[in-house]
Formats: C-alpha cells, structure tokens, sequence
C-alpha cells in the first residue's frame, strides 16, 4: 500500500486535502463580518445572537474556529514553502535562487492581498501571510531543524509574554484601546463603494502589518509546518501516526477550553467584564495561544483522515472536492470573496442584514461546494487555477 493516497499526477493528497478543507472553514468564519446590521458583543467579532440555531453555531465557532484556523493555514503555509523548495532544487536549480523565487511570490503574495482587499475583503490573510513568509522565508528557510524548532519556541514564548501582559493589565484593571466591532472595520455596512473600499484598505493594512510581524502564534505555526515538511508528515502520515495522535488528543481540547471563556461570556452565560472579552483583552490571547494547539491538531486529524483514504481505491467525493480545492487554494480564497461581498454586503445586495449565524454558516457552505465542484471540473482536466498560474509566472519573473 502506498505512503498516502496521491493524485493522478503523483502529487500527495494529504497536503491538499487539509488546504480544501482549511478553506471550508476559514470561509465559514469569515462570513461573520457581513452581519453588520445585528447589534455586537464586547469581542467585536460575533452578534449578540437571537435563536437557538445561532447561539449554537457562535458556541461551536468561537471554541473550535475563531483564531485556530488561521494558524492551521501558517502551518499549511510554510509546509508549502518548503515543497516549493524541493521541487525547484529536486530538478537542479540553486537553493539559493529558489529562496529568491519564494520571495518574489510573497512579495507578489502581498500584491494580491491589497487588491483583494481594496476590492473586496478587508479580513484579507494573503498580505498578512505574505508579510510572514518574507520573514521567516529569508531567516530560516535554509537552516537546520534546529534552527527552525528554536524559532518556532520562540514565536510560543512571546505569545505567552503577551498573554501574560494582558492577564496583569486586566487584573490592574486595565483595558486595552477600544476597537471597532468587525463588521465596521471591514464596511460590510457601508453603503458607499468608495468609502468601503478605503476603510478595508486602511483595515488591510492593519492586518497585514499587525498579523505579520506579531502573530506569533502564526509564526510558529508556520515554522513547525517547515519542520513537518521536512520530515514528509502529510505525504506519508502513516509513519507518524503516533506524532499525529498525540497533537490531535492535546490540541482539540486545549482548543476547545481555551475558547470556553470567550463563547460562554459572548453568549451571556457566566459574567465576564467586557474588559476581559475585548480585542487584546486576556481572552483575545488566550484564544490566540489555545488556537495555535488547535490549528496543529486539524492538521494532524486531516493527515490521519489521509491516512484512511490510502485504504481505498478511490477517494470519495467530498476528498476529491475538498483535494481539487486545495490545489487551487489562492484561486479558491479569490472566488470566495467576489461571492460573498457583493450579495452581502450593504454596497452590495446587502443580504448580510437578513441573515443570522447559523444561515450564514449554511450560505457559506453552499458557496464552498460551488466553487469546489468548479475546481474538481478543472481537477478532471489537469488544469490550473488562474491565480494560481498568475502567481507562478510572476514569481519566475526577474526582479526589476
């Protein structure tokens, strides 16, 4: 039996079918910024909900979504950024000048982003994981494991140092600058095209500075994804099964309790100071920590569920949809925002206004499906996703 189910290509599926899945979810959670017309909460990020449904899906959110899928993604991130470098240095090309390609395709990265941004989505993470990749690109790309564990402990310990600081200042009865609730910072309530399209660039900015340079919960993860591709854990997770079982029985519940404060003090069901909930306040950093656990273990769950489908002849439809949309995940992201924003957003149709958390799950869904059942179909025809072909031809690109 082969190492892990693979494309018809040669390509593992185990990678691709954790980026498929990743955007599933970040775009579940994204869809929370367009309920701009709902009265929010002191964590800025959910509504204060009205069913059952919705207090239901913001519970199973803010403890298993909210800040754990973004370090999922750095994981995923920087484990493609070492198979970007063994590809080019597998076929002769110098280490050196596939660091320096790598580096023109964050830069590019970064290019993307504020596009994305200025046109449609100010939550934009390409810039931000542009940013990052930049860094720690030119740091450690080529150093020992070493190196890059050392690192990666690093990025911990100063999201424990800001973790702390919150604690204290919350305990001196401190609170951290007041923040404007997402749903403003992202205009999905603007009306005004232009005026919207200002603020997410300003938000954007924001993001892709602040994300970039101190998410170090995202720098870690990105770092223990450069290790992991080194040692092949997603192409062959079957020889790592006792690793992956481990991270994934620490990280789901450290995820889940972690986020406990947040959602049961968002939904009113202990008294938590708004102080303590609020952007930067101790339980923005406890999720940040408690999410860093939960993206890695998504990651080793997928590589299990990989794992699984090397028993059988064929994936089924769900891994082949999830597997065609990982291939194409900058082309997916894109996609996902020119459905989203322009029918929920206020300067749009504005159907944000009419929808609750749970519906909105549902619609982010459906739009998923969509645009995986449009990847498969390129998947069937062995052809790349548009963005994605933009981004290598430009990266191949000599510096001006």
């Amino acid at each position: 039996m082969s190492s892990a189910v693979t494309h018809p290509t040669g390509r593992a599926l185990a990678p691709d079918l954790a980026r498929g899945v990743m955007l599933a979810l970040i775009v579940t959670s994204n869809t929370m910024f367009y309920l701009y017309a709902a009265e929010h909460g002191a964590t800025g990020w959910h509504p204060m909900a009205e069913t059952l449904a919705d207090r239901i899906a913001q519970f199973l959110m803010i403890t298993l979504l909210d800040l754990r899928v973004y370090p999922l993604f750095a994981f995923l991130f920087g484990y493609g950024m070492v198979q970007f470098l063994d590809s080019r240095t597998g076929v002769g090309l110098d280490p050196l000048e596939a660091k320096r390609m790598l580096r023109r395709r964050s830069l590019w990265l970064i290019v993307f982003g504020a596009i994305h941004a200025g046109l449609l989505m100010a939550g934009d993470i390409l810039g931000a994981y542009g940013v990052m990749s930049l860094i720690i690109g030119w740091l450690f790309l080529l150093r020992s494991n070493r190196v890059v564990l050392a690192a990666a402990t690093v990025a911990v310990m100063l999201l424990i140092v800001l973790l702390g600081l919150s604690i204290m200042g919350y305990l001196a009865g401190q609170a951290p600058p007041a923040i404007p609730p997402t749903v403003e910072a992202y205009a999905s309530g603007e009306s005004d095209y232009l005026a919207a399209t200002l603020t997410r660039l300003r938000t954007w900015l924001g993001v892709t500075l602040g994300g970039g340079l101190l998410g170090f919960a995202f720098h870690a993860a990105m770092l223990l994804g450069m290790w992991a591709a080194r040692r092949r854990i997603l192409e062959a997770p079957e020889h790592h099964r006792r690793l992956l079982i481990s991270v994934a029985c620490i990280g789901v519940p450290v995820a889940f309790f972690g986020g406990l404060p947040t959602a049961l003090g968002h939904l009113g069901l202990i008294d938590v100071p708004d102080r303590f909930l609020v952007i930067y306040g101790p339980a923005f950093y406890l999720q940040m920590f408690s999410g860093l656990f939960g993206g890695l273990a998504y990651a080793a769950i997928l590589a299990l569920l990989a794992a699984r489908l090397s028993q059988r002849r064929t994936p089924g439809l769900p891994a082949r949809l999830a597997v065609a949309t990982g291939r194409r995940s900058l082309s997916s992201c894109l996609a996902f925002s020119v459905a989203f924003s322009p029918l929920l957003a206020l300067w749009g149709l504005g159907l944000g206004a009419h929808l609750g958390s749970a519906p909105m799950i549902g619609f982010a869904l459906s739009v998923w499906l969509l645009v995986a059942a449009v990847n498969l179909w390129f998947d069937q025809r062995r052809l790349r996703g548009p963005a994605e072909v933009a981004l290598r031809a430009l990266s191949r690109s000599n510096p001006a």
